[in-house]
């Protein structure tokens, strides 16, 4: 994996837990949690479309998934946090 890969792989998982923290609370995390759950996001999102028979493609398909499974995360880590 070169150096450009590196970059662009924790960019995809700053933009995903970015996203993922305003759809589930309204706002990003900080620079490094977002790339942190863009990236378990990328991975929970990869075996959840899996289940489904599902795959993607394209770079707008691996953010989307990305996103999904950071929201998936973020949702089980809010049925565990104490309000």
């Amino acid at each position: 994996m070169g150096l450009v890969s590196i970059l662009i792989f924790l960019a995809i998982g700053a933009l995903a837990g970015w996203l993922a923290g305003m759809i589930m609370k309204g706002g990003g995390f900080g620079i490094l949690i977002n790339i942190l759950l863009g990236i378990v996001g990328a991975v929970i999102g990869g075996w959840v479309f899996s289940l489904f028979g599902m795959s993607t493609e394209s770079l707008i398909g691996e953010i989307i998934m990305a996103v999904i499974g950071a929201v998936i995360l973020l949702f089980v880590i809010g049925l565990f946090k104490k309000k």
